[in-house]
């Protein structure tokens, strides 16, 4: 079966469009088709795992992937492919071959090409037009936002194809030195992740315990930064911040889709989540009236910009403070779910059926206020 989008949903708020509509009208002008089932109708592509997926361009290197379970964020370019999240386990195989899909048609346009410095005088009278480009560079990095299963389901099957370069003749002289792509995350995802039992494989490789990390060199030309944010939807939660493209990728702090799945269990709280949501407008720059600007892949739905994010921040200020003053009425948890504080964005934002309900929503807002 097909999982396809429906394109009026994903498109970016009105401003921001031009865009990713120029990235976009830039690559097919070149013959270039993002959307995977067209690909495979056009060359065979990788078969129909990559046709179940679709990606949306972003900015410069940096790509959305959308239908494995949660909102992959890719940059691919020369140096190779940095991943933050990797989306359900039953997913792997399909993300995959999603992405090999777009590094092959990318490279054919020579796009991941790495720029030569110019040369000059006689040096230049002997050069011939270069048709062919070398293979693409495979998966370097992988970002898990937080240790929710949706975000590290595809962490063993995606690290394992990956590679991390070794300096040095480190690979000439052992053997098995070769290991796969690097799994960045915060200490408390790879503590949570153990305690769940997660396989070895699957395991952040590389964690930090401050405030922020950043990637120790460019990455397809640009600095990236992942940002701590404490007791969010997890304790584990970060954002990554593209410098150069301008992106970020918010994780499970923005849900186009649906109020923001805190799992009180793993540390979650809403007013974490309320304090990442304001980084993240501090950090972004919007464009006029705080249209496009600074872009922000959520954690799923559609692509988003400051104001987006300032309306999901002040809609979950809103539910926040009625939670709270009808805990000090001493309601229980049960009477705070009948009076319904979510009301008014029900319609946008809620459900009574699925894996994240607003009823679970609700309560997790009251445990967590609750605890604090």
């Amino acid at each position: 079966m097909t999982t396809r989008i429906d394109r009026r949903t994903t498109q970016p708020r009105a401003a921001s469009w031009p865009l990713a509509a120029a990235v976009a009208l830039a690559l097919l002008a070149g013959g270039f088709t993002w959307t995977g089932d067209a690909y495979a109708q056009r060359s065979g592509g990788r078969g129909e795992s990559a046709a179940e997926l679709d990606w949306w361009p972003v900015r410069e290197n940096v790509w959305m992937l959308v239908g494995a379970g949660a909102n992959i964020t890719a940059s691919v370019g020369p140096d190779g492919v940095f991943l933050v999240n990797t989306g359900r386990e039953s997913d792997s195989e399909r993300v995959l071959a999603a992405v090999g899909d777009l590094q092959d048609q990318l490279n054919a346009f020579g796009k991941l090409d790495v720029a030569l410095p110019e040369r000059g005088g006689a040096e230049t009278r002997s050069r011939m037009p270069i048709n062919s480009h070398p293979p693409p560079k495979p998966i370097r990095y992988i970002v898990n936002t937080s240790s929710l299963p949706h975000n590290t389901g595809g962490n063993e099957a995606l690290a394992a194809a990956g590679v991390t370069y070794s300096g040095g003749n480190v690979a000439g002289t052992i053997a098995d030195s070769a290991v796969g792509a690097a799994v960045l995350a915060h200490e408390n995802v790879l503590v949570r992740m153990v305690s769940a039992g997660a396989p070895f494989e699957a395991l952040p490789t590389d964690t930090f315990f401050v405030d922020e990390y950043k990637l120790s060199t460019f990455f397809n030309g640009e600095g990236i930064r992942l940002v701590h944010i404490p007791a969010a939807t997890t304790d584990g939660d970060s954002v990554v911040y593209f410098r150069g493209s301008d992106v970020i990728a918010a994780g499970d702090l923005l849900d186009m889709e649906s109020f923001p799945r805190i799992d009180v269990e793993r540390g979650g709280s809403i007013d974490g989540v309320l304090e990442g949501l304001n980084y993240i407008l501090n950090l972004a720059i919007p464009e006029f009236r705080t249209e496009g600007g600074t872009m922000i892949v959520p954690g799923h739905g559609r692509l988003a910009d400051s104001a987006d994010v300032g309306y999901y921040r002040d809609m979950l200020t809103i539910i926040r403070d009625q939670v709270q003053a009808l805990i000090e009425r001493g309601m229980t948890v049960q009477q705070v779910v009948a009076e319904r504080p979510t009301f008014g964005y029900e319609g946008r934002f809620g459900s009574d059926t699925g894996e994240w309900t607003t009823e679970m929503f609700i309560e997790a807002v009251y445990r967590s206020l609750k605890e604090e």
